[in-house]
């Protein structure tokens, strides 16, 4: 199949899986079994971002990003395992170096999409089905660091107790508490909700044993 058709289909796929619309996505599945391990041939760019919006789940499509990257950004357990057992690839990396699991544990405090058990579960799917809660994308960060920055405590609880390392430093020396304890200058992070999140997640690094920053 030519790569236009490719992401063609591909990109509805995605708008159907960031849409909740599993019967649309499970049928684009049959019909062409190929799209469970496809990955996209181009993505957004600082040059074009907005064909590449979901708008459903609040992030952008990238080269190299599978059905399965945008299973897990809008948290539907029930179509990553849909995917995966129709043969996507729990390790597909984008061309950020990013995992499905990188792309699960993001968030954002006070976000409309927020929805931490769903998150949990995601992250808890995708660990158990090969994902390494340890992989580090092109900037050496780990699923860890990214859930302690942007304050996502249930991520971080999931991650944990699927074997991440508690100490790993990121490229710059930064481990998951110190990135915890510090401004994340992310919008959001000064609210109520952020600082409870905040606590949440020094509280469960430091049950895991991670030393103070």
């Amino acid at each position: 199949m030519p790569a236009r058709t490719t992401d063609a289909d591909l990109m509805a796929l995605a708008r159907a899986i960031a849409a909740g619309d599993s019967t649309s996505a499970i049928r684009l599945l049959t019909r062409s079994p190929a799209l469970a391990s496809a990955r996209f041939e181009v993505g957004a760019t600082r040059q074009i971002e907005r064909p590449y919006y979901l708008e459903e789940i609040g992030r952008h499509l990238y080269a190299g990003d599978t059905g399965l990257h945008i299973a897990a950004a809008a948290y539907r357990t029930d179509l990553l395992h849909e995917l995966l057992v129709r043969g996507a690839n729990v390790r597909a990396k984008n061309r950020r170096g990013a995992e499905p699991l990188h792309v699960a544990v993001s968030g954002q405090p006070g976000s409309a999409r927020r929805n931490p058990s769903a998150q949990a579960a995601t992250i808890a799917c995708l660990i158990d089905a090969g994902a390494d809660p340890d992989a580090v994308n092109q900037d050496g960060v780990a699923p860890l660091h990214i859930a302690a920055r942007t304050r996502c405590a249930a991520a971080v609880g999931a991650l944990l107790a699927g074997g991440a390392d508690v100490q790993r430093k990121n490229k710059n020396g930064s481990t998951p508490m110190w990135l915890a304890t510090h401004s994340t200058g992310r919008g959001g992070s000064g609210s109520a909700e952020a600082k409870a999140e905040q606590a949440e997640i020094v509280r469960l690094l430091q049950q895991y044993g991670a030393c103070a920053p």
